[in-house]
């Protein structure tokens, strides 16, 4: 038997390192300790990129790095390194393309093999522990990369130093198009072209949510409500998602894919940027369409997030596992007999009706739920008691199922997806006309800023009262927008200022000053091989087009023109793809189409804090435009009004709050009653 080692991972603030810390592979943490090592015995890297609620990341760690003749192979040939992306997105997104580079396709668990100067020349995902279906076995591949190394080093090196070769040239910063000659109509087209009618989504299985253009397509319907295209693609997959089971039906909230093609069986980890994403598309669905299911999708979400995803510390949690300890979906599934055990008859007969259980079930014996019958049908089974049947069954089906063991939550706070969350609150807020979900977006950026900035720089993690690792990208331009939204709830000029301040950060850190964009990793952080960008969606926003976005929304607010040709040149790098294909650049089709679109509507409220009059005003255009640009100020608080240019020489008239509507840099007459706003909002003479 082959002892236990420590392989170095057993102190790491990384669960999905820890989560290998007894395994007999001499695991290394990405570090030069590592590199040194394999230069100094001329071996080969053998590099195991995953993180924590990876299905596939725990199967072949069980099948292959517990098992302790691979182990001892790996062990004999390789040096070998393990890194969570969740904290090295700079690492992950470099051996990704490589990967991409190498096999032509990508995916996690990464399995990369390297030179000892980290160049990469062998790649692959996930391998099994046996040849299976024409794909190798993982012993196989060990031999034959170690085989190559020893006897072909000079076809290793080639490869090797071409892959880097084709990196270093992905880092190129040559504009597209110029976004004026860029047709967003064509996009929706391309949307439509690859669009599931039947069951939404713009692809086949696996099915990802698709927030990012759905927020696009919701977008383009509220300023074009005859978008027919946009309307039916975003509604019908709003919907088939929000009935199938990757929507949990007893607890709120999202699960990361479908393994099909109809939203039916997920793969069952919950991650934060999911769910915080959907909060934003559900509820801004519900604010431009007034549609009521929209609103509690939402609130189920974020009733979810409150409840299981809150962080010990402060903050949101990054994600909860696929897998729990009574098997893959035995935490959310149901069968017969655990519905008998906590649900009366009647309640249980609503709950098989409405989401279409089965005796022999959908999945492995049990039935995930997804609403299978309308409510007509369920009254039918039930009587006209069928609402309140099922509003009492499902809390007692949560209460019931938190008794269960439950999948494994990776608590460390990543400083990008608590930015995204911190929008997604305060916006919901707005949209859903919650003050509490404001006040809590609230809480979670002052943790970010006072836990996650180490003199000045933004951290990646927070950990058991640590913070680690140079905030990338991602983590800058999602928590400037998340603040930016957090300014627009709130009117409070403390978000504005700091989102300027680390506008200015991460344009010295990130921006391309040869070229135009973003770098995703900082000028200050580690010199890997390639410094690579980030221009497509992965699921969450590009880093690149997110800046973009940010820069763009700053220079409305500050009058800043350096903010606004930062994010226009930034947009060209993908202006071509993002139109060519669009399911991939949700994000960039945003700031696309608002930056070549009618400028938004600016409204702004003057009058004291607090005055009923001022927030019956703010409400008022809110609901007529829920994009609108809505700010509050106090004539009297100097700061406030110094926080932008738009509040200059805005103040109550006659005495009463006045509200000052925009398009653009034709502004209108003030008005002091809702109905004259509503009027003026809709373009009727006031």
């Amino acid at each position: 038997m082959l002892g236990h080692m420590s392989n170095r991972l057993a102190d790491s603030a990384s669960l999905y390192l820890r989560q290998h810390a007894d395994n007999p592979v001499d695991w290394y943490p990405w570090g030069d300790e590592a590199f040194a090592r394999a230069r100094e015995e001329d071996r080969p890297v053998l590099l195991s990129i995953g993180y924590s609620s990876c299905h596939w990341c725990h199967v072949m760690a069980h099948e292959s790095f517990e098992n302790e003749d691979i182990a001892r192979q790996m062990n004999a040939t390789f040096v070998c390194i393990k890194v969570d992306r969740e904290e090295r997105p700079d690492v992950d997104a470099l051996y990704m393309q490589a990967t991409l580079a190498l096999s032509g396709q990508g995916g996690w668990p990464m399995t990369v093999f390297l030179t000892p100067e980290a160049e990469p020349f062998f790649a692959g995902t996930y391998f099994p522990p046996e040849s299976l279906h024409g794909q190798p076995g993982f012993p196989d591949v060990l031999r034959f990369v170690d085989e190559a190394y020893r006897t072909r080093r000079g076809d290793v090196s080639q490869t090797g130093a071409q892959v880097r070769e084709r990196l270093e040239q992905r880092v190129g910063s040559a504009p597209q198009r110029p976004l004026a000659d860029v047709s967003i109509d064509d996009a929706v087209t391309g949307l439509a072209v690859v669009f599931d009618p039947h069951s939404g989504g713009f692809s086949g299985a696996p099915k990802f949510p698709p927030h990012l253009v759905l927020e696009f397509l919701l977008r383009r319907l509220a300023r074009r409500p005859g978008d027919l295209h946009a309307r039916r693609m975003a509604e019908t997959t709003l919907t088939h998602m929000a009935d199938g089971g990757i929507h949990d039906q007893v607890g709120g909230g999202f699960h990361r894919y479908s393994t099909d093609n109809v939203w039916l069986v997920p793969h069952f980890e919950k991650m934060l940027y999911d769910n915080a994403l959907l909060v934003r598309v559900y509820a801004l669905a519900y604010a431009i369409t007034g549609e009521g299911h929209w609103r509690e999708v939402a609130e189920s979400t974020v009733d979810y997030l409150e409840r299981e995803m809150a962080a010990p510390d402060g903050g949101f949690a990054s994600a909860q596992d696929a897998d729990s300890p009574g098997g893959e979906g035995a935490y959310f599934t149901w069968t017969a007999e655990q519905l008998e055990q906590v649900l009366t008859y009647d309640e249980g007969v609503a709950v098989v009706v409405r989401y279409g259980m089965r005796p022999e079930g959908n999945f492995e014996g049990a039935n995930i739920l997804r609403v299978a019958a309308p409510m007509a049908k369920v009254a039918e089974a039930v009587g006209p008691e069928a609402q309140s049947l099922l509003a009492s069954a499902l809390p007692k089906m949560l209460a019931a199922r938190a008794e269960r063991p439950a999948p494994d939550r990776d608590d460390k706070v990543i400083a990008s997806w608590n930015g995204l969350t911190v929008g997604a609150l305060a916006m919901a807020g707005v949209w859903l006309d919650r003050p509490g979900y404001v006040a809590r977006a609230a809480e979670v950026a002052d943790f970010v800023l006072s836990r996650l900035r180490v003199d000045g720089r933004l951290r990646r993690t927070w950990m058991d009262g640590e913070s680690h690792h140079l905030g990338c990208l991602d983590d800058y331009a999602n928590l400037i927008d998340g603040l930016l939204d957090l300014h627009a709830a709130t009117s409070e000029s403390r978000w504005l200022r700091t989102a300027d301040e680390l506008a200015g950060n991460m344009l010295e850190l990130f921006a391309d000053a040869g070229g135009a964009g973003f770098f995703f990793a900082g000028s200050d952080g580690e010199a890997l091989i390639a410094r690579t960008r980030e221009v497509e969606d992965h699921p969450t926003p590009s880093g690149n087009s997110q800046a973009a976005w940010v820069l763009w929304r700053l220079s409305l607010l500050t009058g800043k023109r350096a903010y606004e040709v930062q994010a226009q040149r930034a947009l060209e790098l993908v202006s071509q793809d993002a139109v060519r294909f669009p399911h991939a650049f949700g994000s960039a089709l945003i700031a696309m189409d608002a930056i070549t679109g009618a400028p938004p509507t600016q409204v702004v409220v003057a009058g004291p804090a607090g005055d009923p009059g001022v927030a019956a005003l703010a409400r008022t255009a809110r609901t007529a435009d829920p994009l609108a640009l809505v700010l509050t100020v106090d004539p009297t608080d100097a700061d406030a009004v110094a926080a932008s240019p738009l509040f200059a020489d805005r103040g109550p008239v006659d005495g009463r709050p006045a509200a000052y509507v925009c398009h653009g840099t034709t502004c209108q007459a003030p008005v002091t009653d809702v109905e004259a706003l509503r009027a003026t909002m809709a373009g009727a003479p006031s």
